[in-house]
């Protein structure tokens, strides 16, 4: 338990932090898992629709720092590919 007001401070910001960034990590893998139904389905339409609405959400998340630059960047390259490989 904290005792000065900083120490408190610091855990009610870190609490805010961890909700935010657990929210939007739930979020991206929501859109990433549409993307990957998308391609075992075989739909490519679709699967491209998904990929750039995922491909938004996930530099979002980076810009917020949840995820670091180089984690969102390999996310974004294994659908592409993925997606691409579609015929």
């Amino acid at each position: 338990m904290a005792n000065h007001p900083s120490a408190e401070k610091r855990n009610r910001q870190n609490i805010k932090r961890r909700e935010r960034n657990r929210h939007v990590k739930s979020t991206v893998r929501g859109f990433i898992k549409e993307v990957r139904e998308a391609i075992t389905a075989g739909k490519k339409k679709d699967a491209q629709k998904a990929l750039k609405e995922a491909i938004t959400r996930i530099d979002q998340a980076v810009s917020k720092g949840v995820y670091h630059r180089s984690t969102g960047s390999r996310y974004v390259s294994r659908l592409s590919a993925q997606v691409g490989a579609l015929s």
